[in-house]
């Protein structure tokens, strides 16, 4: 309408070129596949389980309140559905987009793709926030006192790390590895002491937090963790032009107009709230972070205002999918999320010090 190209029509600009796709055109395309493999995902992770609902028939169920239905379904499979499957997948979806958005604004604020905010001991800081408040009966919050508490201890934990990595006004990659090293550590400490000092009922919850699940997902975890998550994660998009300027230097972003500091502190804030709100209902849910936004930079380039948004969805749809594996691989036991994403990341993670050598360091 206003006479600028859009992002889809660059990519119908290359195909009918007959040419090679530019990052431009593969990044448009893959902003428009993704939506509908989130979706894929969610079908298959409330249809797929104990009690089996064909793609079809958790079509008619979600719609069954509009009058629409597709196809027949059985009222256990309507219960199942609406109790256990719906609020699982939808707070997995949330979850995921909040951990893969938060991953890739912290690559672009460290200008560097080993940047995680579990490799940097954010998720860490939370679970150690989480669990001093379970030992500690604290209860100021109600039921938002665990998003509340780790929140703030991914904060904490976030503006430490970034505080210790400044050398002369810059950024020390090194010291930001070696700082989320330590405080990794640390925090691991505190959350033994926690388990050393819980009674059992208190340790039970303490393991759910330090492997990750989602199988206490219910209306009220939803409702409690939603707002929080959907803030960070349409929030920080936002930025994603700043975050490109920053590509170039912070003397750079300056001449661009950017302002350096309060870019940094809404990235730190709004990837604390992220981290910590996914965490106070997951647990701690590691490399979802990390594989995304460097998987979807191969594809389409490295500009944020592509890298945040898919990060979000292809972020939610490997968390959905995880989750998939995690109740099904070993039923009827559960496999905790954590070492499902582990698996996955850890051998990633190897794979781009293989690949990148010193360089990434």
């Amino acid at each position: 309408m206003n006479g600028r190209p859009t992002s889809v029509d660059r990519f119908c600009a290359a195909v009918s070129a007959g040419g090679a796709l530019t990052p431009g055109a593969r990044a448009a395309l893959l902003l428009s596949a993704l939506p509908f493999a989130l979706l894929a995902a969610m079908i298959l992770g409330a249809g797929i389980g104990a009690v089996q609902i064909a793609p079809a028939q958790v079509v008619s169920i979600a719609l069954a309140p509009l009058g629409v239905q597709w196809a027949a379904f059985e009222e256990q499979q309507a219960a199942v559905f609406q109790a256990i499957r719906l609020p699982r997948v939808l707070l997995g979806a949330l979850v995921g987009a909040g951990l893969g958005v938060a991953g890739a604004a912290m690559q672009g604020l460290f200008r560097n793709p080993l940047a995680d905010p579990g490799l940097l001991g954010i998720s860490s800081g939370a679970a150690l926030a989480v669990a001093v408040t379970i030992v500690m009966g604290l209860n100021l919050f109600g039921v938002y006192s665990l998003p509340v508490a780790a929140f703030i201890g991914s904060l904490i934990t976030t503006v430490i790390i970034y505080a210790l990595a400044q050398r002369r006004g810059r950024l020390d990659v090194s010291t930001m590895l070696l700082a989320g090293i330590a405080v990794n550590s640390l925090a691991g400490a505190g959350t033994g002491l926690m388990t050393f000092l819980a009674t059992d009922d208190q340790l039970r919850t303490i393991t759910f937090w330090s492997l990750g699940s989602l199988g206490g997902a219910t209306w009220e975890s939803l409702a409690t963790a939603a707002p929080l998550l959907l803030l960070g994660t349409l929030a920080l998009p936002v930025l994603g032009r700043a975050l490109d300027a920053l590509s170039l230097g912070e003397a750079g972003a300056e001449h661009l107009g950017v302002n350096v500091q309060a870019i940094k502190w809404a990235t730190v804030s709004l990837v604390a709230l992220c981290v910590g709100a996914g965490v106070a209902v997951a647990g701690s849910i590691g490399f979802v972070g990390l594989v995304v936004p460097h998987l979807l930079r191969l594809i389409g380039g490295p500009s944020h205002r592509y890298l945040l948004p898919a990060s979000a969805l292809l972020g939610a749809t490997l968390l959905v999918l995880a989750d998939l594996v995690s109740r099904t691989v070993a039923a009827p036991a559960e496999l905790p999320i954590g070492i499902v994403t582990a698996m996955l990341g850890a051998p990633f993670f190897l794979y781009l010090l293989r690949r990148g050598r010193g360089a990434l360091l």
